[in-house]
């Protein structure tokens, strides 16, 4: 790989205290901050329509990846396919994604907390009221949007694809 480029790519992926002065500087210079998570452990068409969408809704996009770990606890032992190195690259190279950011967490609750984006987002099947850290950005002045997915498009699918394949 190019050394510019992946100096770029590595320059997307910040920790929490970086990126919360990243994330101030951006909302002073008058920048939209959206922020949305997940494990994204298999990138497919569903998470990159779905991440373009919450783009559009701002200036700049922040993703909170769950760490391994905490994809072990919520997904399984098997999961994740792609570490969190793996998986924060690919996003970090789509080019409207601008930030992220790991957490070990089973929730973003602590980094929607520090960051304080100006638009959290999250997919249709969650509903405002139960949309972790819904009720800190809208304490800040923030809204909670949600964006329909893309159907039959999931990591858990694709996986079950392979392993039927191989049998």
């Amino acid at each position: 790989m190019r050394a510019d480029l992946e100096k770029t790519l590595l320059d997307k992926i910040q920790p929490l205290a970086r990126l919360k002065a990243t994330t101030t500087t951006w909302q002073k210079e008058g920048k939209k901050v959206v922020f949305t998570n997940g494990v994204f452990d298999l990138l497919h068409l569903g998470h990159v329509t779905y991440l373009a969408k919450a783009a559009e809704l701002g200036d700049k996009l922040i993703i909170g990846l769950n760490a391994d770990s905490s994809v072990k606890r919520i997904k399984g032992e098997d999961r994740p396919i792609n570490d969190q190195n793996n998986r924060a690259a690919l996003l970090a190279s789509l080019f409207f994604v601008d930030g992220v950011v790991l957490f070990e967490e089973d929730t973003p609750l602590n980094l929607i907390s520090t960051l304080l984006p100006d638009i959290l987002v999250k997919g249709a099947d969650y509903t405002i009221d139960n949309i972790v850290g819904a009720k800190e950005v809208i304490a800040n002045g923030g809204e909670v949007k949600t964006i329909t997915f893309v159907e039959g498009y999931s990591s858990t699918s694709i996986i079950n694809k392979i392993k039927a394949q191989a049998q």
